[in-house]
């Protein structure tokens, strides 16, 4: 039944062969026939994809892309599994998912043609410098400044929850370049190099031991204004490109299916199947989730169809939502599974992660990923924050009083 449904809705990604459908196939085919992939590196590879214009499919000629409708990344990304592509580094979430199509979207013409491909590749890893201690859930409440001094800007504060920033090469970072305007005019992005002389980064340890977050300060660094995204102040519009798409990351990033071997859901049941369990209120228990999940799968998959180029909707939230609460109620019935085993054979001791870590966990992982996903319901944007967008953008529902939406940051009460 759920194969059925499946191919129906994967499918209905591709009613016709039309012209743009045509397109891809027709590149898809020319490029595996034009490259040995089982003997290319990951980089080269991603390369390759990137000048045939597979990488980001909805991106102009010669930015990655061929000019057609999003959705049809679909075939790419099936026809690339089909034949052995090389495996993905999860540190290239937050370019692929993230930076890229903020370049894409908001970047000058300049900026485009230095970042897009390099950070496909991987060859320019990033992470998200948003959060800070006095302004989590609070974007527009930040006080990081930027101040122009010619061509430069010279960037002071700090920020926090920045997950693999002693990874990464850049940094998508909001500051605020006026102060006397409201809090959410006075932004403006920029691509930090995180190597330029006054960033450092410090780890934060984490419950399970890793160190995958860090708190970043910037000290007197000198940015160029050739490494603002967007306009001066737009920077507001610029960071809900970003979160936007990191949402529908999150949200789409289950992999419910248990046919896949990995992701919660699939943990649970090897779980189950490996420990001999037999008890029916338990497997009732296991079914439910497994049908929570597969549902989300399939919203996902629906969602995708609508997704538009550059900035998704605010649909996106929703798969972000219910993943959070749904990986922590899996994981937590993995670790009951285990019993009292599940209190033994985890390492606790301070690791510093080798990369951004993946939201949906191997084979065997239950222990670290019952305290890893404590976290689903807060990076990204908390639940919280995302009812209430649901509720203003997509129910239409009176939004909360904000009495200093009006006033000039600076006026505004700190602690």
């Amino acid at each position: 039944m759920t194969d059925t449904l499946t191919g129906d809705i994967d499918r209905a990604t591709e009613i016709a062969e039309d012209d743009e459908t045509a397109l891809v196939r027709d590149r898809l085919d020319q490029f595996f026939a034009d490259h040995d992939t089982a003997a290319m590196e990951a980089e080269e590879y991603r390369g390759a994809l990137y000048d045939a214009g597979l990488a980001w499919v909805s991106n102009g000629v010669d930015l990655g892309g061929l000019d057609v409708r999003p959705q049809l990344q679909k075939v790419i990304q099936r026809r690339t599994a089909d034949e052995g592509a090389p495996d993905s580094d999860v540190r290239l979430f937050f370019g692929i998912l993230m930076a890229g199509p903020v370049i894409h979207t908001h970047g000058a013409d300049d900026t485009k043609s230095a970042l897009l491909r390099e950070t496909f590749t991987g060859e320019t890893i990033w992470c998200q410098l948003f959060s800070e201690p006095g302004s989590g859930s609070d974007l527009a409440g930040l006080s990081t400044k930027a101040e122009l001094d010619g061509e430069e800007w010279i960037v002071n504060g700090q920020k926090v929850w920045n997950t693999g920033a002693h990874l990464a090469d850049r940094g998508m970072l909001v500051a605020r370049t006026d102060p006397d305007v409201p809090k959410h005019k006075g932004l403006t992005y920029f691509g930090l190099d995180m190597r330029a002389p006054g960033v450092e980064v410090r780890p934060l340890r984490q419950i399970t031991g890793e160190a995958e977050f860090n708190e970043v300060y910037m000290t007197d660094v000198r940015v160029p204004d050739s490494d603002r995204i967007g306009d001066v102040g737009d920077g507001w519009r610029v960071a809900m490109t970003t979160l936007m798409n990191e949402r529908v990351g999150i949200g789409g990033g289950l992999t419910s299916s248990s046919r896949a071997g990995i992701g919660p859901i699939a943990e649970a049941v090897r779980i189950w199947k490996e420990g001999g369990h037999d008890d029916p209120a338990r497997l009732e228990e296991l079914m439910s989730l497994w049908t929570e999940a597969e549902a989300l799968r399939l919203t996902n998959l629906r969602a995708a169809q609508n997704r538009k180029s550059g900035v998704p909707g605010p649909e996106g939230s929703i798969g972000k939502l219910m993943l959070a609460g749904l990986n922590q109620r899996i994981y937590a019935f993995c670790v009951d599974l285990l019993g009292a085993a599940a209190m033994v054979d985890y390492d606790y001791s301070m690791t510093r992660a080798a990369a951004a870590e993946s939201f949906e966990g191997a084979p065997g992982t239950a222990r670290r990923m019952f305290l890893r996903t404590r976290a689903n319901s807060i990076e990204g944007g908390t639940s919280e924050i995302l009812r209430n967008i649901l509720g203003e953008r997509v129910l239409g529902l009176p939004g909360e009083p904000r009495v200093d939406k009006e006033l000039p940051w600076v006026d505004v009460p700190r602690n």
